[in-house]
């Protein structure tokens, strides 16, 4: 396990304690570098508004702990799966547009999203031949528009 791992758990875990929380970090290795599991009883807090707090703890420990990682790596958090099932529901959400889009050759743009469920929406989408994908407005209020591709 990598060390920066393990330190990336502890500091969680001590986190969890100050704030009496009963959640507890166990890291381990993922492709995309380490994986934070957190659990408890209190990880109903994490899920909710949409994983905001988990986006904010996950936020937290790469800006402590990302840049000892190697090059291309980050630190995830998730908890109960809660990453997966988020990422399945923005697929299903993804091809949903797509129909929608070509059945009434208007856009569809989703309401404001984070970088990183923007970016499963376009990668997603990102195959199909006569659609496209773009990320319009500023900051928190940032969405992703579907489009039909301008052919001519």
């Amino acid at each position: 396990m990598n060390e920066t791992c393990q330190q990336a758990q502890t500091f969680l875990n001590d986190v969890f304690g100050g704030c009496q929380l009963d959640l507890s970090a166990r890291a381990a290795e993922s492709a995309e570098g380490c994986l934070l599991e957190l659990d408890g009883e209190d990880a109903s807090l994490l899920r909710s508004e949409g994983g905001e707090l988990l986006s904010a703890l996950e936020h937290l420990v790469n800006q402590a702990f990302g840049r000892a990682l190697p090059q291309g790596e980050r630190i995830i958090c998730d908890v109960q799966n809660f990453r997966a099932t988020r990422e399945a529901e923005l697929r299903a959400m993804a091809r949903h547009a797509a129909e929608r889009v070509r059945a009434t050759r208007s856009a569809f743009t989703f309401g404001p999203m984070n970088s990183n469920e923007r970016r499963i929406i376009h990668t997603s989408l990102a195959e199909e031949p006569d659609l496209h994908t773009e990320s319009i407005g500023e900051g928190s209020a940032r969405r992703l528009k579907v489009n039909l591709k301008v052919t001519g």
